[in-house]
């Protein structure tokens, strides 16, 4: 049984490839999936697609047009799919909820350090032989109080790691962990005084249509100025443009993020001497005090080893006729929103 795998990148391939121990026969392409490349697919029972992949309606007609019968997500949101046409063509699909929690918590800590302490500047100066940077000033962490929005696994893991820097520690969940609020202090608040009182907020939380654009100029203008924004959840968690305000205005004086909600067509994709169409990305790449970074959590050993396996074992079990936990029901009506992911599962 053939395999196609779309949107294959160079880093992860190897991964993917020791994680095939039954040798099934993969073939791995560059190429997104998308209408004008469905038609690869004839011949594939199987398909292998990313978060950035069109399995659209008409999209997921062709491939069924083309014999596939079964879509393995190499990621853990699926607002790229028509979860409900896929269930009503027959066609299973099945997602990686889980690859590493640390890898993300960790990158949203290296955001928050480089931004701090001007790593990149510093750095620059450096290759040029510029060994002034003491105007290049930051702040001490410890005794910062850091907001958490989302503390599921990945922000729970965030919350220890600040809590070692000895900063104070807020969260806004819809569920409360106890183990953090008696061992790490962790204070339950409201999103306006998380916004109101935190130097860093740091977002970790799902993403249903309810919470698209979560932070917004409201909230945004309850900052205190200069207030370190980090985003390593999904782009569509935060208003870019109202970002953007913020930077400009500056209640935001720092932004490090390792998503864009309209990242798609932009991250992975090699643009140099290019000009970006996307005039709110063009505007944050050339601020000071703003650090981009291409979906770049995920590129750790382990967290490409867990992607790699998850994905071959829910493939293993639809060849053989066993339910995967990771399968993907139907969602109801689809509208294009974004559906919930449960960080707590993710």
């Amino acid at each position: 049984m053939k395999i196609l795998f779309y949107s294959t990148k160079d880093f992860e391939q190897p991964y993917l490839e020791a994680a095939n121990t039954r040798k099934e026969e993969v073939i791995f392409i560059e190429e997104s999936l998308s209408l004008e490349t469905a038609n690869k697919a004839k011949g594939f029972d199987i398909i292998s697609i990313f978060a950035e992949d069109d399995a659209s309606s008409n999209v997921l007609e062709e491939l069924f047009k083309n014999g596939v019968k079964f879509i393995a997500l190499r990621a853990v949101i699926y607002a790229n799919i028509d979860v409900n046409k896929a269930t009503e063509l027959g066609i299973a699909i099945a997602n990686v909820p889980e690859y590493s929690r640390y890898a993300i918590a960790e990158h949203a800590v290296a955001l928050i350090l480089a931004l701090n302490k001007k790593i990149v500047a510093v750095g620059e100066e450096a290759q040029t032989k510029i060994f002034t940077s003491c105007n290049l000033v930051g702040f001490d962490l410890h005794g910062k109080t850091v907001g958490i929005i989302g503390v599921g696994k990945i922000g729970t893991v965030f919350a220890k790691i600040m809590h070692g820097f000895g900063c104070r520690l807020l969260a806004y969940d819809i569920k409360e962990n106890k183990e953090l609020q008696e061992k790490y202090g962790l204070e339950y608040v409201d999103l306006p005084k998380l916004c109101g009182e935190s130097n860093i907020i740091s977002i970790h939380t799902g993403i249903m249509p309810q919470i698209n654009y979560l932070l917004n100029s409201k909230l945004i203008g309850l900052m205190q100025r200069g207030t370190m924004l980090i985003n390593t959840s999904h782009g569509g968690c935060v208003n870019t443009a109202d970002v953007v305000n913020g930077l400009e205005n500056g209640n935001i004086g720092y932004y490090g993020a390792d998503a864009y909600e309209n990242e798609r067509g932009v991250f992975f994709y090699d643009h140099s001497g290019k000009e970006l169409k996307d005039d709110i990305l063009k505007k944050l790449l050339i601020m000071p005090n703003v650090l981009i970074t291409p979906i770049q959590a995920i590129a750790t050993q382990e967290a490409l080893t867990n992607i790699a396996a998850i994905t071959f074992y829910n493939i293993d079990c639809w060849k053989n006729n066993q339910h995967s936990k990771n399968e993907l029901k139907m969602q109801g009506s689809f509208t294009g929103a974004v559906p919930y992911i449960d960080d707590k599962k993710a």
